[in-house]
């Protein structure tokens, strides 16, 4: 595991026993900062449109594209707007992008479902040769074309509500605003025809460097997702368990034991409950035959409040919820409540995050989500990879470019939570297919530990990272299986 880096000499399990068993403590935390804040809401209110997000998000990000295209296509390039648009010039245009896909799911889906008709098939990819990419501002919208990979880039719906053609614009002022999505800077000229003719583009790059006070001995923080509790699979379990008994120093020799002692904490990336607990069947039958019913999700959240009982009496556990928690659907997804954990909810070194979650541990800056962004991103881009997708959200400069359009967030209105401003050390995301991690370099001397955190109940595999140097190893829990038996 990684007993060679902190106990190279401890005793293994053929040794014989010693007069007195050993007691390793637990390395003591120099520093955690919570810094969520932004994710948190405090009023709750829905009755605004997503317009508002759309314009702060544009507006947030327009200074420093402007700043990366000088410093790309020359200080003296010409910075327009779309209503200043002149066929034939040269210039720079900074928007949004908004890419128009025919298989892209929309509540007719819906209505079809509750009318016997035939629905939309769910597909794993909603991308076809035909998608077409256009850029938006404040007011306008024009079609793109040229050098641009329209399978590859992501946006949202756009919110044009007139078309003038010819030129392929619509009427200024009948927009109520840009369409969420990729914000980014193209080069080019608009053409005879009305379209834009894209010869470059650039993204945001990485944000600013944050300090680095990481410490200088081996401290670990162990990372896991999709727990799936309440599922059928008695494996499953059974690797938690092995999980927790690994971290409390319950299992192996004391090598093992040792390493586990400088476990500095533990971080939950989401879906502890299984996808099985979200049943809809209660919902469609008769309230007389459901009265007894007693849900799912209920023998699983006390399951978890065991788990989280053991894990927090030896060592802090951050608890970020997914996308089959019992909290808020929509992005940011606020912390799950105390009173479902009254178990573990007695000990402080219990803290219940938000989705995307953000802190800084012993000097190293955490920014995570619980992979409904990476996955989201997935279905409606030619990118198969999610390591590859977290680092061009960090390049692309927002957490989640397709929300609010195909994955729900809060309606914001003064400004937009998930534009990255500072550059993490570690970068993360949860409910991976597999485990992948990878150092990114910066052009100004950043340097980011991505990592994709595998969904546990599949793979039994979590991941530790060294707080001193920013490596990252899986550990896996899996002793058996359908493989083995063949």
């Amino acid at each position: 595991m990684f007993s060679e880096q902190t106990a190279p000499t401890a005793q293994g399990l053929l040794t014989p026993p010693s007069a007195e068993p050993p007691t390793f403590p637990r390395v003591p935390v120099s520093g955690y900062l919570d810094c969520s804040q932004p994710f948190q809401l405090g009023e709750r209110s829905f009755s605004r449109q997503y317009a508002h997000i759309y314009a702060v998000r544009l507006a947030g990000m327009r200074p420093g594209l402007e700043r990366c295209a000088q410093s790309r296509w020359g200080n003296d390039i010409a910075l327009r707007k779309l209503s200043e648009l002149q066929a034939g010039e040269k210039c720079c245009v900074v928007g949004t992008l908004f890419k128009a896909m025919q298989l892209q799911p929309s509540i007719l889906q819906d209505i079809s479902e509750e009318h016997n008709l035939v629905p939309q098939p769910p597909l794993p990819k909603y991308i076809q040769p035909s998608d077409e990419l256009m850029l938006e501002d404040e007011l306008q919208r024009i079609k793109l074309e040229g050098a641009i990979d329209v399978q590859r880039l992501v946006t949202g719906k756009g919110l044009v509500a007139l078309w003038w053609h010819p030129p392929f614009r619509c009427w200024p002022g009948l927009t109520t605003c840009s369409a969420t999505g990729t914000i980014l800077a193209v080069y080019g000229s608009e053409q005879d025809d009305g379209r834009f003719l894209v010869e470059d583009h650039c993204f945001a790059d990485l944000p600013p460097l944050l300090p680095w006070n990481g410490p200088s001995s081996d401290r670990f923080v162990l990372l896991a997702s999709g727990l799936g509790l309440g599922s059928v699979s008695g494996e499953a379990l059974l690797s938690t368990q092995l999980l927790v008994d690994v971290v409390t120093g319950q299992l192996g020799a004391e090598g093992e034991q040792s390493c586990a002692a400088h476990i500095t904490r533990v971080i939950l990336a989401g879906n502890l409950l299984s996808q099985n607990t979200q049943s809809r069947d209660t919902i469609n039958k008769a309230k007389y035959l459901t009265k007894k019913t007693q849900a799912a999700s209920v023998e699983a959240v006390k399951m978890l409040d065991e788990i989280l009982l053991q894990l927090c009496t030896s060592v802090p556990v951050d608890v970020m919820p997914g996308e089959f928690d019992p909290t808020n659907y929509t992005l940011p997804q606020q912390p799950l409540h105390r009173c479902m954990l009254p178990l573990a909810s007695a000990y402080a070194t219990l803290r219940l995050v938000t989705n995307p979650y953000q802190a800084n541990l012993d000097g190293v800056r955490f920014l995570g989500t619980s992979g409904q962004n990476i996955s989201d991103i997935f279905k409606y881009s030619s990118m198969d990879d999610y390591l590859e997708i977290l680092e061009w959200t960090l390049l692309a400069g927002h957490i989640s470019p397709t929300a609010p359009d195909t994955l729900g967030c809060y309606p914001f209105y003064k400004s937009d939570p998930f534009i990255l401003t500072e550059c993490p050390h570690v970068y993360f995301c949860g409910n991976a297919p597999h485990f992948q991690s990878k150092l990114l370099q910066g052009k100004e001397g950043q340097r980011v530990l991505l990592v994709t955190v595998p969904d546990f109940s599949a793979t039994q595999t979590a991941c530790l990272i060294n707080l001193r140097d920013l490596t990252c190893q899986p550990i896996t829990f899996s002793g058996f299986g359908a493989d083995s038996e063949d």
